[in-house]
């Protein structure tokens, strides 16, 4: 289980990482062009890993249902949302904002699928990230820029 919670962990690092970089391009391009170069060297990145592991084309691949790829047209809006708005807002309200519609999109996700969890301790967590934006908008406001 420990492995687990690093590999989420550094997902998490990389996450913010890779944020912060699209940002930056971004702001010399612009955010569509960012999201473009992003997923170019992350295709030209699996592919050669997909090369040397194998596997590039699994048996199953083509039963599984239409709607299971449209994670790759999502993850370009993602990133190119991202892009664009980490200049704007900043990387802590950005990965707050991110998170909370992630813990939303994850109760709706676990309610439909009659998965066991906590309603309120979910909804706890909502709330607590929300409300840390809130309080990181308000305290950049009171205290100028940071």
């Amino acid at each position: 289980m420990t492995v687990f919670i690093l590999l989420a962990c550094l997902g998490g690092v990389l996450v913010g990482l890779s944020r912060q970089l699209n940002g930056r391009l971004s702001i010399s391009t612009t955010p569509l062009i960012a999201s473009f170069w992003n997923h170019a060297i992350g295709f030209a990145a699996l592919t050669c890993l997909g090369l040397v592991v194998g596997g590039l084309l699994p048996a199953g691949a083509a039963e599984a249902p239409w709607y299971a790829y449209l994670g790759g047209p999502i993850g370009v809006i993602f990133v190119a949302a991202g892009s664009w708005v980490i200049a704007r807002i900043g990387a802590v309200n950005s990965a707050l904002l991110i998170i909370g519609g992630q813990m939303v999109t994850g109760v709706a996700f676990d309610y439909i699928s009659a998965v066991p969890a906590s309603f309120w301790a979910n909804a706890t967590g909502i709330v607590l990230i929300v409300g840390g934006m809130v309080v990181s908008r308000r305290r950049r406001k009171v205290g100028g820029p940071q």
